[in-house]
């Protein structure tokens, strides 16, 4: 009888320890920009090994949903978000007033993944032919936002926009309702190949080999976290880089991680993407010589001139209150990038 109350005692009291193991893990909501494909693997992969979970904290990634990632930390409803960090100082320049405004805590696109693309049967071969042909995208794409900077940047004139949904921008470019669109590379180009165009049909004119210096995306937090709960931010850019040092190295790992949360993706689809992301605008010149996860002041200051120009923003864009990085690993914990 002792024995079995001694073994209930000691069941009891385990179960209490890991309850309050459990409690003590920090919750963190976190909005990616888009659905579950390629890029988001790399947030994916460090909640499904359970990095966050060693780090004391709970991580619930979540897609895309309506509002944007910057919407959503801005109305508290998330902790942090991945977002275009163009956007981010559009958000801080149109809302100096706004009780929350969520801040960059670490550049994951170096360079910005926007491209201008055309089927290569249009005749469109540089950006200064693209002057006067009808062009598309939706109405908040990065690429279309920024296109000012990359016009004035190939001296390109007037062009005609016309708007649609996401999921038709490539479909109208393919059967040749419009000469070429603006996008991230990684996501036209493959919504291209998906509707039966050759890679090889498609002329792409990435931005940041066209006089474009622009940052791409970035993890944001909430200032409220950031005041309240700061080793939770940097245990958290902690963790991530861990999974990111994984998923980049072996991005059939990440996107299987991807797969166990949502059952829908498209493994093969999504490791091209991941690939293709890292490429373009994870492993870049600029990340290179900045490191992984960093930025240059003047880089910055730079990029903010421009987006208050092309956005036609209500304010100067505040350069120096959207970026935090303070937060960030160790050099040794940022050495992500694959050697060459």
């Amino acid at each position: 009888m002792r024995k079995r109350t001694f073994l209930q005692a000691a069941t009891a009291a385990a179960a209490l320890s890991w309850g309050a193991a459990q409690a003590a893990d920090t919750p963190l909501k976190f909005q990616l920009d888009w659905r579950f494909e390629g890029p988001a693997a790399l947030f994916v992969h460090p909640e499904q090994k359970g990095y966050f979970k060693q780090a004391g904290l709970d991580v619930n990634v979540e897609a895309a949903s309506g509002a944007g990632a910057i919407q959503r930390v801005a109305s508290g409803t998330h902790d942090l978000g991945f977002a275009d960090l163009a956007a981010l100082m559009e958000f801080h320049a149109n809302n100096p007033d706004a009780p929350i405004k969520p801040v960059a805590i670490m550049v994951i696109y170096n360079t910005t993944p926007a491209s201008v693309m055309a089927l290569r049967k249009s005749g469109i071969t540089k950006a200064a032919d693209l002057t006067g042909k009808k062009m598309g995208a939706p109405i908040f794409d990065a690429g279309r936002r920024t296109f000012p900077i990359f016009a004035q940047a190939n001296g390109v004139g007037e062009v005609q926009w016309s708007t649609m949904e996401p999921q038709l921008r490539e479909t109208m470019l393919a059967r040749g309702d419009l000469d070429a669109v603006t996008g991230y590379t990684f996501t036209s180009l493959l919504n291209l190949e998906a509707r039966g165009i050759k890679r090889e049909d498609v002329v792409v004119l990435p931005y940041a080999t066209h006089g474009v210096q622009l940052y791409g995306n970035v993890i944001i937090a909430s200032p409220r976290l950031i005041a309240e709960k700061p080793e939770a931010v940097r245990a958290f850019l902690k963790a991530f880089a861990r999974g990111a040092r994984e998923g980049i190295a072996n991005p059939e790992a990440a996107i299987a991680s991807m797969k166990a949360k949502d059952g829908l993706v498209n493994v093969a689809q999504e490791v091209k993407r991941l690939k293709l992301t890292i490429e373009t605008a994870i492993d870049s010149k600029g990340a290179r010589e900045e490191g992984f996860g960093q930025l240059r002041t003047e880089r910055l200051a730079r990029m903010a001139e421009q987006v208050a120009k092309a956005y036609a923003t209500k304010n100067p864009v505040p350069a120096n209150a959207v970026w935090n990085g303070s937060f960030l690993p160790s050099a040794a914990e940022l050495d992500i990038l694959p050697k060459r």
